[in-house]
């Protein structure tokens, strides 16, 4: 940062000050002094300029009132920024309040304790209580309405300050004896505070100030010193919070009058006297601090007596009160900042996040790119890139960090292109405290040592292709150097960090680079030249000041020095004679220029021009060329870059008052004497003397310049001239075009089009009636809405590619605009079926694509892109249709397979021969049946015509269901269901056969094929010949219990006879335990008998279940005679075995009955009558 006076005003009557406060948010400063003297002053920036912003607009007192109401001299003035109020307390105790109305200060309330002096009042953060500390160790508390909250006496106590925390939890009370009492927001006392910067201080103490930052405009790093405590010896600490153990110590070597940390808590500000070395008297200073307590400037301020500090609220200005004076400084923030690529990356911190916000704006597109990175340390440009220095994370991996040394790497460098995409990074040990970059390098500096990382930028490679080549060939390209070695260029190997941390008698202060030369900067004020890329050190300077700032011109032959006071000096660093050179590494005195300007904060080299650059020196801008300045202009700008005799400039104060929407306002181009007089000589005198001054003095962008200016004229000789002499290829090209134009409006025409006159340039060709050129301008534009306009306006007809192309043209606009609604309207009338189908898709107007499918002509190559966006939102019919149009059978059928449409799948593998299609299924099958769903498998089968492969699974699946001992009629049904996809199976191969025969034989011997075919390549002979024995089972072992229950004895007990026929599939002991049931109850004891001995005699019975039969048995029988010696009574009628009829379970003997269509069960005709459906197959009867 640099600092400087700018102002001064005078209180009258030479009444002295006593302290002074600048309101933050509204901009006020209230100055308190002797005789009760108290007054509010605004300083406004006025200007009519819109360029002139802040610094550098000039500042008149837009307020200066006079507060009366104090008798005594004024001693604590005090804002409370929320609520617009101001607090002010006398020697007499008198507590004042004054509220804004209208303008102008009025007292809002007024309080006297008169019993002693009011030393100290502090708002907490957010206005809602004050706390005021009397000498006599009394506290109030109260709020912003005037309540009293609460009140104590302090008893034995001095009391000098108070400060609030940030949250508003704690009170820091100082005394008069130098202690600090830590106390709730309560009053309760906590702890008292451990002063650890006074250690072997000797004498009284006072306290000089404390001063809690709120974090109102974010910390500048995670966990930052915030809490300032300065003593009136010069000693400071600043702390974490208020119990830090290990504050950052300071010891300012001042009498230390006031303390103030800026708006963002960067920058402590340390008010007081200095005795200086060999005089007696003390001069007044202002010393700045960083938080970790490092100095960064000292700012010497005239005057007996300084009395107080305040920041303003952006914290560019600083007031001082001095004697009956407020001096005003100005401060030039040293912003993180940088230009690369048109491109402005400048970082801030939020009060809501940790991270420090770096912002990557574009100025030339307007847009913004955000990035956050933790504790970032600097950035820097160069070209298109950028590097981020920071502190490492120790959460993040570290893959190049040197892991042999066995810690982490502290610090890491980011390059980032110009929208902050990270392109690479290095781990590295030493602190970048100075990081410079060129085109090839970046230099990073700590105190004692400096490292060199040959960067690479991949233009065309992916990340990945990016990571493989820095992984490669990392020797080289990093290198470490200590500051007091002597490099000689050999090649070295790996870098040694361990070199790096010796300490050095003279550290380095500042760096700079060139593609050629390296320039480093030590504290005594001897500078090292090195050579690049291969580092030797080929020089020693001596200057009498610490550099600040270093810059090389372009061609490395000067070197600008700004030193820490802000004088800007110049080094001429050509080599002089070969006998010095040899000696080159002893120190001797460069070649110090006459050259020097004073309060000098930012300086730019001319890229183009070693004898040109531009300097800052407080609010003007001046423009040397060989040492002779021309004119100042009025600005406060950081200098981005000086190119081609303009100079643009960024207003980053404007910027980071509103840092996430900046304005292009805030970048201002200046243009540089000779451009400004050639322009004038152009405009006023003519092309001739101009172009003899330009020849005088030679710069290509006169040059273009005067080239410009010749074309506007049709001077075509001077502009191929002054083309030729800025090397502008293209411009000479289009001068000899112009010279093969006949007509003079036609050269016109073609100018007003070189100079983006556009309108202009169509309306010329227009009134030439050549539509055609107007036309082929509009194409070169891209601007088809105009072509349009112009291919229809023309009489006659308008060639229809032209139109189509324009049409298609507009459709594209739309459509990247993603409108595609609009651009639907323009594709149909260009005729553009191919962004058509992606509209269509886009807008999910699927009709539309079906419609456009079918006016599509056959294999046309659309037609599988269609049928991809079918298939995607499962439309599978018309994705069949789309692909079997252009004749892709396979793709059909992959969709069909993917969207589960298995029976159309099979169904197109058959009409197309397709061999594929078992193994499909048979993969999906075993797929499913991994995952045990079997009946999905069925269903997958049933739909693929597979019905022999669904039936074995149904059968399966019945049978596990049935051992597994489940209700009845559930197996029933699931026997019902594979015996129905059986029946299915024989459908399917007699309609095979017939379709083979095509009625060429009987129908006889059709069947008879159809069964030797299913005989041969039926393996499951039981399956498919019995494929209702399990239904049957479970219907008559169900229908025996339903007759049995509803009374129908005789014929339950045959129904269960019957059952004897099904032993294999229903367990024979729920057959014959069935049976026994119904003879009993039938009192057929003989057949009972039989069904008891059956049982007895079976071999899956235990030993204990077989005596419960027989002593069921012996119950019965002893009661009941089983004399009846009739077997079982058979089913056999005269011509064999007769049929059952499914309905009472009792043999058929008419020759007349019912017989199923499906399932060819019978039953007698006026028993079925009564049903409406098959009682074992469920089909309905016709």
């Amino acid at each position: 940062m640099f600092i400087y006076l700018s102002k001064k005003i005078a209180i009258p009557n030479n009444i002295h000050l006593k302290c002074v406060s600048w309101n933050k948010d509204q901009g006020f400063i209230a100055c308190g002094g002797d005789d009760g003297l108290l007054r509010v002053l605004k300083l406004e920036s006025q200007t009519d300029d819109a360029k002139l912003k802040g610094l550098a607009a000039p500042s008149n007192l837009s307020m200066n009132q006079t507060l009366e109401g104090h008798s005594g001299a004024v001693q604590v003035v005090t804002w409370n920024e929320q609520y617009e109020k101001l607090t002010t307390s006398d020697q007499n105790g008198l507590i004042i309040v004054w509220m804004l109305y209208k303008g102008a200060w009025y007292e809002e309330m007024i309080n006297n304790r008169n019993k002693s002096v009011v030393r100290s009042m502090s708002w907490n953060a957010d206005g809602q209580k004050i706390c005021i500390v009397y000498e006599d160790g009394a506290v109030i508390v109260g709020s912003v309405d005037g309540n009293r909250i609460w009140g104590k006496e302090l008893k034995g106590n001095q009391l000098a300050h108070v400060a609030w925390s940030p949250d508003s939890k704690i009170l820091l009370f100082g005394m008069a004896n130098g202690e600090v009492q830590i106390y709730d927001n309560q009053g309760n006392f906590i702890v008292k505070m451990t002063i650890s910067c006074l250690s072997n201080a000797t004498g009284a103490i006072s306290i000089a100030g404390i001063h809690w930052y709120a974090g109102t405009g974010g910390y500048v790093e995670p966990d930052c010193p915030c809490l300032a405590i300065c003593f009136d010896n010069g000693r400071c600490q600043i702390m974490r919070y208020e119990n830090d153990e290990y504050p950052v110590c300071i010891d300012t070597l001042m009498n230390v009058v006031s303390i103030q940390w800026n708006h963002c808590g960067s920058v402590l500000a340390v008010a007081g006297s200095l005795r200086a070395a060999n005089q007696d008297k003390e001069f007044n200073v202002v010393q700045f601090y960083t938080p970790f307590g490092e100095h960064l400037r000292t700012l010497k301020v005239p005057g007996k007596q300084m009395t107080g500090v305040g920041w303003e609220g952006g914290g560019l200005r600083i007031g001082l009160a001095v004697d009956s004076y407020i001096y005003f400084a100005n401060i030039r923030p040293d912003y993180k900042w940088g230009y690369c690529c048109s491109t402005v990356v400048y970082a801030y911190t939020k009060p809501e996040r940790q991270e420090y916000c770096v912002v990557f704006w574009d100025t030339k597109n307007n847009e913004k790119f955000v990035k956050y990175v933790k504790s970032l340390m600097s950035i820097t440009t160069s070209g298109d890139f950028c590097i981020l220095a920071s502190k490492a994370d120790d959460t993040q991996p570290q893959e190049d960090a040197d892991l042999e040394s066995g810690s982490h790497a502290r610090y890491v460098l980011i390059l980032c292109n110009s929208i902050g995409t990270p392109l690479d990074s290095k781990y590295i040990d030493i602190d970048p405290l100075f990081v410079t970059m060129t085109k090839t390098h970046v230099i990073a500096a700590s105190k004692e040592a400096f490292y060199l990382w040959q960067y690479r930028v991949a233009k065309k490679l992916t990340a990945l292709e990016i990571n493989q080549v820095t992984r490669t060939k990392k020797e080289g390209r990093e290198r470490v150097y200590h500051i007091d070695s002597n490099p000689s260029g050999a090649s070295e190997g790996s870098p040694d960090f361990a070199k790096a941390f010796t300490a050095t008698r003279d550290p380095i202060c500042s760096i700079t680079a060139t593609d050629k030369t390296l320039i480093v900067g030590r504290e005594s004020g001897t500078i090292h030249r090195y050579s690049l890329p291969n580092v030797v050190l080929l020089h020693k300077y001596t200057l009498n000041n610490r550099a600040y700032y270093l810059s090389l011109n372009c061609n490395s032959s000067r070197l600008a020095i700004i030193d820490i006071a802000g004088v800007l000096t110049l080094l001429d660093l050509e080599v002089r004679s070969s006998g010095e050179d040899s000696m080159g590494n002893q120190a001797s005195a460069g070649d110090p220029s006459k050259f020097e300007r004073k309060d000098v904060w930012d300086m730019k080299w001319a890229k183009d021009n070693p004898d040109l650059f531009a300097m800052m020196e407080k609010t003007r801008m001046y423009v040397f060329r060989n040492l002779d300045p021309e004119e100042p202009i009025q600005t406060s700008g950081y200098i981005c870059k000086f190119e081609d005799l303009e100079i643009k400039s960024v207003l980053l104060d404007e910027i980071m008052k509103d840092p996430e929407r900046p304005n292009k306002d805030n970048i201002i181009n200046f243009e540089i004497r000779s451009l400004r007089d050639s322009r004038a000589l152009i405009e006023k005198v003519g092309i001739e003397d101009a172009s003899q001054f330009i020849e005088d003095n030679p710069h290509p962008r006169l040059w273009r310049l005067l080239a410009e200016a010749a074309l506007q004229k049709l001077d075509l000789k001077t502009a191929e001239q002054a083309f030729v002499r800025c090397k502008d290829f293209q411009g000479i090209e289009f001068v000899k075009r112009l010279g093969n134009l006949q007509s003079e409006p036609m050269k016109q025409a073609e100018v007003a089009a070189y100079f983006s006159r556009f309108e202009e340039a169509e309306r010329m060709y227009l009134d030439m009636d050549r539509r055609d050129l107007a036309i082929s301008l509009r194409m070169k534009l891209g601007d088809w809405f105009r072509v349009l306009q112009l291919l229809k306006s023309g009489s006659g007809d308008c060639d229809d590619a032209l139109l189509e192309q324009a049409y298609n043209a507009i459709g594209d606009y739309f459509a990247d605009r993603q409108k595609w609604v609009n651009a639907v309207q323009y594709y149909l009338q260009g005729r553009n079926q191919e962004r058509l189908a992606e509209c269509y898709y886009m807008l999910e107007d699927y009709p539309g694509l079906e419609k456009l499918t079918s006016l599509l002509p056959e294999n046309h190559k659309l037609l599988p892109e269609i049928g991809q966006m079918f298939a995607t939102v499962g439309m599978c019919e018309q994705a069949v249709k789309a692909y079997l149009k252009c004749s892709q059978p396979k793709a059909a059928v992959d969709t069909c397979v993917h969207l589960n449409q298995w029976n159309k799948a099979v169904e197109l593998a058959r009409t197309h021969n397709m061999k594929e299609i078992k193994s499909l299924l048979s993969k999906y099958a075993s797929h499913l049946l991994e995952k045990n769903k079997t009946l999905e498998v069925v269903e997958l089968y049933r739909k693929a015509h597979y019905f022999l492969d669904a039936a074995k699974l149904m059968f399966k699946v019945a049978d596990e269901e049935a051992k597994k001992g489940t209700r009845p009629l559930r197996v029933k049904k699931l026997y019902v269901l594979a015996a129905h996809l059986v029946e299915s199976y024989h459908e399917q191969v007699k309609t095979s056969q017939q379709s083979k025969a095509k009625g060429k034989k009987s129908e006889a011997t059709t069947a008879l094929a159809g069964l030797l075919e299913e005989d041969a390549s039926s393996s499951d002979n039981r399956i498919v010949d019995n494929a209702w024995r399990g239904a049957e089972a479970y219907h008559f072992f169900l229908l025996a219990q339903r007759q049995l229950y509803d009374g129908y004895l005789p014929n339950a007990m045959t129904t269960a006879l019957h059952l004897r026929e099904y032993e294999d599939i229903i367990p024979a002991v729920e057959i014959y335990c069935l049976l026994a049931i119904c003879c009993t109850a039938n009192r057929c004891f003989g057949q009972c008998s039989q069904a008891f001995i059956k049982l007895e005699s079976l071999e899956c019975l235990s030993p204990e279940q077989r005596q419960q039969y027989e002593d069921l048995a012996l119950e019965i029988f002893t009661k009941h005679n089983s004399s009846s010696t009739e077997l079982f009574p058979s089913s056999e009628g005269a011509d064999g075995k007769l049929p059952t009829c499914i309905v009472t379970g009792l043999p058929i003997q008419e020759y007349q009955f019912w017989m199923c269509s499906v399932c060819k069960h019978c039953a007698q005709g006026q028993e079925i009558s009564k049903y409406n459906c098959c009682p074992l197959c469920h089909s309905a009867i016709a």
